[in-house]
């Protein structure tokens, strides 16, 4: 096999990877189980395919920090929920944000994102569509949420937990991929939570780059200045 057969053949086992990860239907013991195996290649498989999500999210959260937030970077929390191997925390700390937190369901893709020493604190075993119970109410100044609300991933109604650990004034930056708003009721559910006032839209980019295979959705949120009560799930 010559280098361009080769180099061929490993995009498209990277691609039936990115691909096979959509098919796990939110079910934890299915996305524990597949991504213990995929954490050591996470990283290379959608490198190959071209991924900028996390790329795009952080510079949003420079934007939203230089346009609406009164702290420094340095003195700015951030939760990156559903932080993977810790792709989006060296794009912020590029750009000189340094109080991070991150979780994620895989213990395995946490581990990966510890040893970037870009965080605080990494957290495993964190399920995104249940209660935050180990995160306080209105911590962070901006959370952001890349790759996570993608088919077979987390559910739209998981963005009322990403407000309440928000600050009020704060910002939630999530991206959605094109297929996941297509054919999941994230608009909707958008819409019962400014109807309900736990978020207001402040941004959307629609169709920007995120892989090569698909794009996304940009989001910005803020959350109003008023105390949001938990809710069960």
């Amino acid at each position: 096999m010559n280098n361009l057969d080769q180099r061929t053949a490993l995009e498209q086992a990277a691609r039936k990877r990115i691909k096979d990860s959509h098919a796990l239907d939110g079910d934890v013991d299915r996305l524990t189980h597949f991504y213990r195996g995929w954490a050591n290649s996470y990283e290379l498989d959608v490198g190959r395919d071209g991924y900028c999500g996390p790329t795009v999210v952080a510079e949003l959260a420079g934007t939203v920090q230089t346009a609406y937030l009164d702290n420094e970077r340095a003195a700015i929390a951030i939760l990156d929920a559903g932080c993977g191997t810790g792709l989006v925390g060296l794009q912020l700390k590029r750009l000189g944000f340094q109080l991070l937190d991150g979780c994620d369901l895989s213990e395995e893709m946490a581990e990966q994102a510890r040893q970037t020493g870009v965080y605080r604190h990494v957290q495993g075993d964190i399920d995104l569509n249940g209660p935050l119970s180990d995160y306080s109410s209105a911590t962070y100044d901006i959370t952001v949420c890349c790759g996570v609300f993608t088919l077979g991933h987390i559910r739209p109604d998981a963005l009322r937990e990403l407000a309440r650990v928000t600050r009020p004034n704060g910002f939630i930056i999530a991206s959605t991929r094109k297929s996941y708003a297509e054919t999941t009721s994230f608009e909707d559910e958008v819409r019962r939570l400014e109807d309900a006032g736990v978020l207001v839209t402040s941004q959307r980019l629609n169709d920007g780059k995120y892989i090569a295979e698909e794009g996304a959705h940009y989001w910005v949120f803020q959350v109003p200045n008023t105390p949001i009560t938990p809710t069960e799930k």
